[in-house]
């Protein structure tokens, strides 16, 4: 649909709706600004009060956001991850001919209290690395990642191994370690004001937290609990009968 047919059935801000989304599709970039609401209404011959409600609508789609004082942009595209099969970000942004960066925000060797060592299936007390890592894509923050790996599995990683090389590549290449699955949770939270700033995000926006559970050939190698920005991905799972 390219053009408003007045002697439809189908509400005008629907057809509207459907035009903007083949414009966003076709013509318009990622954080590209559409027109104004008055130049919209001129084009298309409507009311302001249609196209407003096409707008708004659009919005809770997720397929444009606003910018007090400056304007209507494309929102940029979702992850789509499917949940089939294990993955890691660092793949699955390369998949998306994105480049991936992992910024160390904090780095330490702890004890492992009560729920570490339940989660890791190692001792109270033992050592673990403990690591929080905002993931980035084309310079757009994405996650921001806390982890918890045994040390005794996994000796002598630094804070610049982790800047350098994905977490799941020194498993695999320097201790040989392969995973066999993961464990996931899905939970939808409001991102607190430290996660939005790190993220670059409004507060008010909905992110998903997710808890992992990584397993080697028989034993747990890692616990990780991510905030995901709910704008930035969407994840698909096939139920089969």
């Amino acid at each position: 649909m390219t053009r408003i047919d007045k002697t439809s059935r189908i509400p005008l801000y629907l057809q509207l709706m459907d035009i903007l989304i083949i414009k966003m599709e076709d013509e318009i970039e990622e954080n590209g600004q559409l027109p104004s609401e008055r130049e919209i209404c001129q084009q298309y011959d409507l009311s302001r009060t249609t196209v407003r409600q096409a707008i708004n609508e659009l919005e809770k789609d997720g397929y444009i956001y606003k910018v007090h004082g400056k304007g209507t942009f494309v929102s940029p595209k979702k992850v789509n991850q499917e949940l089939v099969k294990f993955y890691s970000f660092t793949e699955e942004m390369k998949k998306l001919g994105k480049v991936p960066i992992s910024k160390v925000l904090s780095f330490d060797v702890l004890e492992a209290d009560r729920k570490i060592s339940n989660k890791l299936s190692v001792a109270e007390g033992s050592r673990v690395y403990c690591f929080s890592r905002l993931r980035i894509a084309d310079d757009i923050p994405m996650m921001l990642e806390t982890s918890f790996v045994p040390y005794d599995l996994f000796p002598g990683i630094t804070k610049e191994d982790l800047e350098q090389t994905a977490l799941y590549e020194i498993f695999r290449h320097r201790f040989q370690t392969e995973i066999t699955m993961a464990d996931e949770l899905f939970m939808p939270v409001m991102t607190d004001e430290k996660e939005a700033k790190l993220l670059k995000m409004p507060p008010s926006l909905p992110s998903l937290r997710i808890e992992r559970l990584t397993h080697g050939v028989d034993k747990v190698i890692e616990y990780t609990n991510t905030i995901a920005r709910g704008d930035k991905f969407k994840y698909h799972v096939r139920l089969e009968n």
